[in-house]
């Protein structure tokens, strides 16, 4: 499996679209700090960027790979090799080079601009893992879409639905669940309901870390009850954790049963 993500992890580094990819953090880094010349509001600008942007670009990335690489990946299956080892590896090597494009094109900016002696580093290192977090769960979903549908046109279609379900449609629903059912006690559903979605619940997370959730008004004084306690922390850790290990578990099942 490690061969199999080191070379994975490498064929993407090759690729023009990582630099890109690496080359937009970069320049979108450098752009807030100048614009903004505080860092704690360069924070808050870049979660609205990174809330949507991330399991977009992993989304995308994911189905790409897979399809592009399909004929490689049914040579690797006539060797002596276990199913699992091969997709797992693909995924790693894919989810891996897109966080570590996310860290250093935001990193290095934010650096060089005297992160380390500013107080808005924690904020910041919340920002990164939530985007990490989110690209493990979306190129892993990503992965099962294109595991799931042969045809590349199918794939990608569903790929993008999933993306704008989880972050936009979903909200949508949300707020209208919670519009008609005003009249009852809705906490524990807000909660449930902002668990159940890792884009609100990474959004969730990072405004609250900022402490500006008086911004959200009733609701926010709910969630920082909850989430902002560290057994809420643990909580929504254990939550995006499960986002991401159940669809890996779906990979290893599904590859498994797959007829190639």
């Amino acid at each position: 499996m490690l061969k199999i993500l080191k070379y994975s992890f490498y064929d993407l580094m090759r690729s023009r679209w990582s630099y890109v990819y690496f080359a937009f953090y970069l320049m979108l880094g450098i752009v807030l700090l100048f614009l903004n010349n505080d860092l704690s509001k360069a924070v808050i600008t870049l979660m609205n960027v990174i809330i949507v942007l991330v399991p977009l670009i992993g989304t995308i990335f994911g189905v790409m790979y897979y399809y592009n690489s399909k004929e490689f990946t049914e040579l690797l299956l006539a060797q002596p090799l276990k199913r699992s080892s091969i997709f797992l590896g693909q995924y790693l090597g894919v989810a891996l080079s897109l966080s570590m494009s996310l860290i250093l094109g935001l990193g290095i900016p934010f650096v060089f601009y005297g992160l380390f002696e500013s107080s808005a580093i924690w904020d910041f290192s919340l920002l990164l893992i939530t985007g990490a977090f989110l690209t493990l769960i979306f190129t892993a979903l990503a992965f099962n879409i294109a595991l799931s549908n042969e045809n590349k046109i199918k794939g990608f279609g569903y790929a993008i639905l999933l993306w704008l379900f989880l972050a936009v449609i979903y909200d949508g629903l949300f707020l209208m669940t919670l519009i008609m059912f005003e009249d009852y006690p809705l906490d524990k559903l807000s909660l449930v309901g902002t668990m159940l979605n890792p884009i609100d619940l990474s959004r969730t997370l990072i405004l609250l870390k900022l402490d500006i959730s008086a911004l959200l008004g009733y609701t926010g004084a709910v969630f920082k009850q909850f989430f902002g306690t560290n057994f809420g922390l643990i909580i929504s850790t254990i939550m995006l954790t499960a986002w991401v290990v159940f669809p890996v578990l779906r990979i290893i099942f599904k590859s498994k049963k797959k007829d190639f």
